[in-house]
C-alpha cells in the first residue's frame, strides 16, 4: 500500500488490486498526488475506476472533482456525503448506502456508518485473496465495529490525539472540545482499546490521521504496541507529507498502493 496523505492537511490513498484501481478520499491537490507518487518512484496512475470519499469535510474531499475529470471516473459517496461535497456540474457521481456493500471492479466493499461531525464511514476491502479495513474520523467506537473488522488482515486506523496534550496544547476551548467529544477524532487510547478488543490481530496496523499539534509518534505506537502485545502484527504509523507503502504483496495477490 502507499499513502499519500493522512491529516488535518489532507488525506488520499490508492487502492489497487490486480484489474482495479481506487483513489480513496480527495483531500490533496493532484500536483500534490503527482508529487507523492514521484517520491517513491511511480507515476501518477491514469486508470482509476473511481474516486471514493468518505465524507464531506475538506480535508476528505475537496479536489474529488479535479480527480474525477482526470481520471474520467466517477465519485462514489453516500448521497449525503454527495450533497455536502462542492462538486462540478459535470462530475458523475454514483452513490452507495451506509451499511450495504457494493463493487468496484474486483474489490468488494463493506461499509457501515460510524459517528463523526459529518456524515462518516468505515470501509472494508475485500477480494479473493485479501482484506483492509480502513476507519478514520470518528469520535468513538460504536457497538460492533470490532466485529465489522474482525477479519481484516491490514487495518488502517485513526490515533489522532492525546488527550493531556490536547487538554494542554493551543486550540481554543471550542474545538478542544471537538476534536475530544463523541463525534470528533479518536484519541490514542480509544484506538488502542479497539485493537485489544479484536478477536482476530490484522497482520498489519496502519494508524492514521495523527495530529501533528496534539499527539506524536511515539505516543502514538506505545499505546497500540500495548495493545496488540505479542500477537505478530506489523505496527506502521501514516505521515502527513510522506507517502508510505503499506502491505505490497506477490502479483498473483492483491496489491494496494496507498
Amino acid at each position: 500500500m502507499t499513502i499519500l496523505g493522512s491529516g488535518s492537511e489532507g488525506n488520499a490513498l490508492l487502492l489497487e488490486s490486480l484489474a482495479t484501481t481506487v483513489l480513496v478520499d480527495a483531500g490533496l491537490s493532484y500536483r500534490m498526488l503527482v508529487q507523492r507518487f514521484a517520491a517513491i518512484g511511480r507515476a501518477a496512475p491514469n486508470d482509476v475506476s473511481a474516486v471514493l470519499v468518505t465524507h464531506s469535510h475538506s480535508d476528505h474531499a475537496a479536489n474529488a472533482s479535479t480527480y474525477a475529470a482526470r481520471f474520467d471516473c466517477p465519485v462514489r459517496a453516500t448521497e449525503v456525503t454527495a450533497r455536502g461535497m462542492r462538486l462540478r456540474a459535470s462530475t458523475r457521481v454514483e452513490t452507495f448506502s451506509a451499511g450495504r456493500a457494493f463493487r468496484i471492479g474486483d474489490i468488494s466493499i463493506r461499509t457501515r456508518a460510524i459517528p463523526h461531525d459529518a456524515p462518516q464511514v468505515a470501509l472494508l476491502f475485500e477480494t479473493r485473496v485479501t482484506s483492509v479495513g480502513l476507519v478514520t474520523d470518528l469520535g468513538h467506537v460504536p457497538e460492533g465495529l470490532g466485529r465489522f473488522l474482525s477479519e481484516c488482515e491490514t487495518l488502517l486506523l485513526e490515533s489522532n490525539h492525546d488527550p493531556d496534550m490536547l487538554a494542554t496544547g493551543p486550540y481554543p476551548a471550542v474545538l478542544k472540545r471537538r476534536v475530544g467529544g463523541s463525534l470528533g477524532h479518536l484519541s490514542n487510547a480509544q484506538a488502542s482499546d479497539l485493537l485489544a478488543s479484536l478477536d482476530h490481530a490484522p497482520r498489519e496496523v496502519v494508524l492514521m490521521h495523527l495530529s501533528e499539534t496534539n499527539n506524536c509518534p511515539l505516543l502514538a505506537r506505545s499505546s497500540a504496541e500495548a495493545a496488540l502485545g505479542d500477537r505478530g502484527t506489523k505496527l506502521r504509523l501514516a505521515k502527513q507529507r510522506q507517502p508510505i507503502e503499506v502491505g505490497a504483496v506477490h502479483e498473483s495477490q492483491l496489491q494496494l498502493g496507498l
